[in-house]
């Protein structure tokens, strides 16, 4: 089996492996199973670092026809192309390839999501894949490796599928992987929607503008006409999403928040989307609508409950397991002690540690202990991460001091931290540190802003703790995207 170092991963022929296995349905552990390797083998195949051998990707093609995932009527073509990706030795046996498609199955008939109270008592329907789905990614991330978020692809499929809730949130702070997350749940779920679509908020389009681009893909036919008034566009839009089962995904809804406030209200000029958030959390109808942000909108904090069609799962850092291998991608070296305490120090972020290990390979030729010795400073992106989740905060939870123009109000350091030497900064209730003006700032202060201060949660956040409500859950991460940590 070849095997490629990071530089060398072979990024699409990852995102192939990965788009089979979640039109197939299983989960990396559950294709492992099936083909009799590990789920770490599996891992690998997505990432790029290595590839099947023959005998296996067989099978893997085989589950993929009896699933129904490939294209119907290019089922050849795509396997011909997905056989060519894995550089396999062989050539593909078309012979075999034409047995195989002569005993295809026919499509599946699937189960319908079903309710709660369906569930509980026992009532079971089936229904056909509607036909014509339409599916508009707009600007989703390319996601080439993504390791081991299983509970949580779980946790969410159970609520957006089986549960059928309305609305459900995933927050974070800034680089914990989000909108990949978001991505790879669209994925493994967009066969039981009959509409899939993902829009990005990062530019902060109005409210009318965004009900007007959905509502042009959610109707059957091109609408010519739309209603002048908004509240009669988001009726138009709630009627669609009570005809047919769609899935809207939201990217970003943080950046519709009032920063600085902690109470998760949206800016001005940007309340209309509280009213969508209302009625889509609040009017019957077969659809969800799926958010990720870095704080909870007000607007759903008192309608969340873990009986209720409004969820929110919180996103913690990667574990040691997966940070190791994080690092272990990015080539840097070092005693288990110095991986560990470096984990620590970035509070396991996924896009820190990537961003801080890709300094570690620059200018400390890979080992981690020459970049601990020099006091860990932070740099470029990684300030510029730290300084967008710090803005975030709330006045109070910034310092307990006014700021003065162009100063970086750090929070305050938790008991026993010990910042860089020389740096200025000082634990619990210490001095602002000047920030516009220096080039680097400590771990300390980053695992404070980013990996301490968690997120809000409107009423419920006090003082960078986070306090776990009814119809939230918390996730114990394991997991890493190569791309779009948001």
């Amino acid at each position: 089996m070849k095997r490629f170092t990071y530089a060398e991963r072979d990024y699409a022929f990852g995102q192939m492996m990965l788009t089979l296995r979640t039109n197939i349905g299983l989960t990396q552990a559950g294709l492992a199973e099936r083909l009799g390797v590990s789920r770490r083998a599996v891992a690998e195949w997505e990432a790029g670092s290595s590839y099947p051998k023959a005998e296996r990707l067989k099978v893997l093609i085989a589950l993929g026809v009896q699933a129904s995932a490939f294209a119907a009527g290019r089922e050849a073509e795509e396997i011909r192309a997905l056989w060519k990706a894995a550089h396999q030795k062989l050539l593909l046996d078309e012979q075999w390839l034409q047995g195989l498609l002569g005993k295809q199955r026919p499509p599946l008939t699937l189960v319908a999501p079903q309710s709660v109270e369906q569930n509980r008592v026992g009532e079971q329907t089936t229904t056909q894949p509607t036909p014509g789905r339409r599916v508009d990614w707009g600007e989703a991330l390319a996601v080439p490796s993504f390791y081991d978020r299983e509970e949580e692809v779980a946790s969410l499929s159970q609520w957006v599928v089986q549960e059928r809730c309305r609305v459900v949130s995933v927050l974070g702070i800034g680089g914990i992987g989000k909108s990949a997350l978001a991505v790879s749940l669209m994925h493994q779920v967009a066969a039981q929607f009959a509409v899939v679509i993902w829009r990005s908020l990062r530019d902060a389009p109005g409210c009318s503008a965004l009900v007007d681009d959905c509502l042009q893909v959610l109707a059957p036919q091109p609408l010519r006409e739309v209603p002048t008034s908004l509240e009669r566009r988001l009726g138009l839009l709630l009627e669609y999403l009570r005809e047919e089962r769609a899935l809207l995904v939201l990217d970003n809804l943080e950046v519709l928040l009032e920063e600085g406030v902690g109470t998760g209200r949206m800016r001005a000029g940007y309340e209309d989307y509280g009213r969508l958030l209302r009625q889509v959390a609040q009017t019957e109808h077969q659809s969800c609508l799926l958010l990720t942000s870095r704080e909870k909108p007000r607007e759903l904090v008192a309608l969340e409950g873990s009986r209720m069609p409004v969820r929110s799962l919180r996103l913690d850092g990667l574990d040691t397991v997966a940070s190791e291998q994080l690092l272990e991608e990015k080539e840097v070296v070092g005693l288990t002690q110095d991986r560990e305490r470096l984990i620590k120090l970035y509070g396991g972020n996924p896009l820190a540690l990537k961003i801080v290990a890709q300094t570690i390979v620059e200018l400390f030729g890979g080992e981690i202990a020459a970049f601990l010795e020099q006091g860990g400073v932070v740099f470029g992106s990684v300030r510029e991460l730290l300084g967008e989740q710090f803005a975030r905060l709330s006045a109070v939870e910034q310092t307990g001091h006014p700021a003065r123009a162009g100063e970086y109000r750090g929070p305050a350091l938790g008991a026993g931290c010990a910042p860089a030497a020389g740096t200025g900064a000082r634990c619990r209730g210490g001095a602002a540190t000047p920030f516009a003006d220096r080039a680097r700032a400590t771990p300390g202060e980053f695992h404070a802003a980013i990996g301490g201060a968690g997120i809000r949660d409107g009423a419920a956040y006090r003082g960078g703790s986070q306090r776990d409500r009814a119809g939230s859950a918390r996730a114990s991460h394991r997991a890493w995207s190569g791309t779009g940590h948001r």
